[in-house]
């Protein structure tokens, strides 16, 4: 396909974009479109990027990697005594029920009682402590539904409970991704959406803690001579595959190119079309099944563009 027709393809697929009403009732903090002449894609990304237009022979996907370094996912236990609902938090910043089959109604549901006074199973126990040991069983049996639903997921759950069920139910819990700070008080009197956005304070807490223990294994590594920030050194181990977490900063551009032995070549301005340094950087080191986390200027060590955690050392 000649310019032209390249052209006028890329002309209707965004006409056809503009003029799509339910398309636009949807939307994040920042649209996303990746385009060719065959095909358009678009992404709501709950972060805000600049504006910004890219042309070449490959997508500009470094602004994107925030999204997958934080993707602002959660599910949310709700759970009372009375009532139990899983709520999952998307990254467009709706929140809405998630139906697991199997899941217990309440604690009283669950012992097959009217309530929960009286003697625990077969009288040993009762009052408080029969209460507490039903509790905990209803709690296992929640716990023992999630499975099918959270088993190999990494999203992670935030518990929305009051005492003393919230302590029962992380007593039993053994989805791995937990996270350590509960929403307090009764669930019950809160909506799936005021869940939601309460979920969101925590996850930028949990999100804060994660950036700070990569900062703090960075200054071991380095300590190890298993870390850089160093472009050019940077850039030759991603092209051998040593680097285990690259932390880029998703705002700054060098301009330059990489050779494909890994050579740096820095320039006045990008040329068009040709993505900067730190950009070809992130795609070697996702390349070789490396992490890339994408953060802001403030949380780069040392103030550089790049900081890079090496599987071993140079």
């Amino acid at each position: 396909m000649g310019d032209r027709g390249a052209r006028e393809a890329l002309e209707e697929e965004f006409d056809d974009l503009i003029d799509d009403e339910d398309f636009w009732r949807f939307q994040s903090n920042t649209l996303v479109v990746l385009a060719t002449p065959a095909r358009v894609r678009t992404y709501r990304v709950p972060n805000r990027l600049p504006e910004g237009v890219f042309v070449g022979d490959r997508f500009h996907i470094k602004p994107l990697l925030r999204a997958t370094t934080f993707p602002q996912t959660a599910f949310v236990l709700a759970l009372a005594e009375g009532s139990v609902r899983l709520v999952e938090v998307d990254a467009d910043g709706g929140a809405e029920e998630f139906r697991v089959p199997g899941m217990p109604e309440s604690a009283a549901d669950h012992a097959r009682k009217a309530s929960l006074s009286g003697r625990a199973p077969k009288g040993r126990i009762q009052g408080t402590e029969g209460r507490k040991l039903r509790v905990r069983q209803y709690a296992r049996a929640i716990d023992r539904q999630l499975r099918d639903v959270l088993t190999g997921r990494d999203v992670p759950l935030i518990l929305a409970a009051a005492e003393p069920i919230g302590s029962l139910y992380r007593s039993v819990n053994s989805y791995p991704t937990l996270l350590a700070e509960s929403l307090p008080g009764n669930p019950e009197e809160l909506s799936d959406a005021e869940l939601g956005a309460r979920a969101r304070t925590v996850l930028d807490e949990y999100y804060a803690g994660e950036l700070a223990d990569l900062r703090e294994l960075f200054d071991r590594r380095r300590g190890e001579g298993r870390a850089a920030t160093d472009l050019s050194d940077i850039a030759r181990a991603a092209t051998y595959g040593m680097v285990d977490t690259l932390l880029a900063d998703i705002d700054v551009t060098v301009a330059g190119s990489i050779s494909e032995g890994g050579e740096v070549t820095f320039a006045d301005e990008s040329e068009a079309g040709v993505p900067g340094v730190v950009d070809e950087i992130c795609r070697r080191v996702i390349q070789a099944d490396g992490r890339v986390v994408a953060v802001r200027a403030d949380d780069m060590p040392d103030g550089a563009a790049a900081a890079a955690i090496l599987r071993y050392t140079l």
